[in-house]
């Protein structure tokens, strides 16, 4: 993005960045295109002066054409430009500083839930969507397994791990499968495989507690099956921690006026292959912005991303918005994070 943008920004000069940078911070406080009058007084120019300027944008490909209006918005070009060589990053107020300095300072709580609350205060701040993604490189070990009957043979099988991790898969007991047969192979699963790392577990139970499950339980295939299938589920999500807040915040964007984009865009947040897509590592640390197409999550969005690790623990902060997103602030709001996970590493 970076290179582009200088490449191309050889052919703006000085006003017309001035004249850039001002539709683009217009348009993202107002969503109303910016016409050439109500720039005059603030650039001293006359009205004749600053059409040809828009005009010369629109050719390089930084502005585009309201439909609706004579004047001109800020193409995905054009913010790409503001972002690379005309935007600075804005600090957080103290009030919003101390906010999360107080989550990261209380060592009560694990990193997981420290950032899960920072995400939570992230939206709060910003009016965005903010997303956590996580990845648990210490190894969670099985610290109980447990069933609980539900009505009409419906059960829940809930296993725990020693890093506090919960899940719960519920299954459909066949006839002539006897809940009491379930709690049985439940109890000898608790005592021969508590403390096995998760991703032993499944194996363990293959070798070693399928043999004894069918000495002691008739039909011991189909119970088996149940705690496979839990196991096998459990230990591909186990390191994994995905958390989303402020989905609806998007919605209240005038980008969101219209039933169909509220449709897909709500569809991609419930598409979790599509959410995972942000954490892909990109080889780069600090803060990284992604507009529109660059996203690969919706072309009409920005995200911006900062890593972290710690703890043991790596994983993703980002901010999802429109493309007339507040730049300024969210870079210096992750910037912020960025700063404090580090400080936080260092001061271990």
């Amino acid at each position: 993005m970076n290179e582009e943008s200088a490449k191309r920004g050889e052919d703006v000069n000085n006003r017309q960045e001035r004249i850039l940078k001002e539709i683009v911070e217009s348009y993202i406080a107002t969503a109303k295109p910016v016409g050439s009058k109500s720039l005059c007084q603030k650039l001293k120019c006359s009205s004749a002066t600053i059409r040809n300027e828009m005009a010369h944008l629109e050719e390089l490909g930084y502005l585009e054409k309201n439909h609706i209006s004579s004047g001109r918005i800020p193409s995905e070009e054009g913010y790409k430009y503001y972002v690379a060589n005309l935007m600075k990053p804005k600090e957080l107020s103290d009030k919003d500083a101390r906010k999360l300095q107080t989550i990261f300072k209380n060592h009560e709580l694990a990193l997981s839930d420290a950032i899960e609350a920072c995400v939570e205060i992230i939206s709060e701040m910003t009016n965005y969507t903010s997303i956590m993604l996580g990845k648990n490189s210490d190894e969670n070990a099985l610290q109980q397994v447990s069933v609980i009957p539900l009505q009409n043979s419906h059960l829940v099988a809930i296993v725990c791990t020693d890093k506090g991790i919960v899940q719960n898969k519920q299954f459909t007991l066949p006839r002539g499968i006897h809940m009491q047969e379930v709690v049985k192979t439940c109890e000898i699963i608790n005592k021969m495989l508590v403390g096995t790392p998760i991703n032993e577990v499944s194996e363990r139970l293959e070798y070693e507690i399928k043999p004894i499950i069918a000495e002691k339980i008739e039909q011991y295939e189909t119970i088996y099956s149940i705690f496979s299938k839990t196991f096998s589920d459990f230990a591909n999500k186990a390191n994994e921690t995905v958390h989303v807040s402020g989905k609806n915040l998007l919605l209240q964007e005038p980008e969101y006026n219209d039933v169909d984009e509220v449709r897909k865009i709500m569809d991609k947040f419930e598409d979790t292959s599509l959410i995972e897509k942000i954490d892909q590592a990109d080889g780069t640390d600090g803060v990284n912005i992604y507009i529109g197409k660059e996203s690969e999550f919706d072309p009409n969005v920005t995200v911006i991303k900062t890593t972290y690790r710690r703890n043991g623990s790596e994983g993703t902060i980002a901010i999802i918005g429109p493309k007339r997103m507040e730049y300024d602030r969210v870079v210096g709001l992750l910037s912020f994070i960025n700063k404090e996970l580090n400080k936080e590493d260092e001061n271990e």
